[in-house]
């Protein structure tokens, strides 16, 4: 089986958590969409300071898909 459409499915998912920390950095908790806020506890109407740890635990993720596709793109070497 081919690694390929699991590095690209990895990379993507990096892109899109790396998005999703800068919103979270950038953006005032009382402003993130009921689609977002509805997922997580700790959104509160009228909070204005931002999800630090929200964005901390995407940029993790992030992180984690990223060394993972890197390992997967790897070559695969005979280890005798």
């Amino acid at each position: 089986m081919s690694k390929k459409p699991l590095v690209i499915i990895l990379v993507v998912l990096v892109i899109l958590f790396l998005a999703l920390t800068v919103y979270y950095w950038v953006t005032p908790a009382d402003k993130v969409p009921d689609i977002i806020a509805g997922t997580f506890s700790g959104y509160h109407p009228g909070d204005k300071a931002v999800n630090f740890k929200h964005g901390l635990l995407t940029a993790i993720l992030a992180i984690g898909c990223g060394i993972l596709a890197w390992f997967k793109s790897g070559s695969k070497s005979s280890a005798k």
